[in-house]
């Protein structure tokens, strides 16, 4: 199974997410949610055939744990979905850099021109619509 269909379903990624902390029972994760114990072993009987989790049999007992290599595809994608990312081109700082200045600038013009006048009151408003 594709380990990507696997981790869609919410009740297998809980799973994953409780098998991270380390190997558990069957008994002890259906426990943890509103459904049959039976329905436990399948989702993880499909996180096994997933690579996702591995098994042992200790005694009667079935102990499960998470197989961390098979997260590597899953992994993989979301490394190149990271570096697909354009990184911020420094002349965007630039620009940003230059705006603030020249906002500065004019508070300060505007400021200097009307002493005791409140900042901003000689430029022009915008006309609302």
């Amino acid at each position: 199974m594709d380990p990507f269909i696997a981790l869609a379903d919410p009740i297998r990624r809980d799973l994953l997410l409780a098998l991270a902390s380390g190997p558990a029972r069957v008994v002890d994760l259906a426990a943890r949610h509103p459904i049959s114990r039976p329905a436990v072993s399948k989702h993880l009987r499909l996180l096994t055939e997933a690579g996702l989790a591995t098994v042992e049999d200790h005694g009667r007992e079935r102990h499960y744990a998470l197989a961390r290599a098979g997260l590597a595809p899953v992994r993989a994608l979301l490394d190149e979905l990271a570096g697909l990312r354009p990184p911020i081109p420094e002349s965007a700082f630039d620009a940003l850099d230059l705006e603030v200045r020249r906002t500065v600038h004019d508070r300060r013009a505007a400021t200097d021109a009307a002493p005791g006048a409140a900042p901003g009151a000689g430029r022009p408003q915008e006309e609302s619509a």
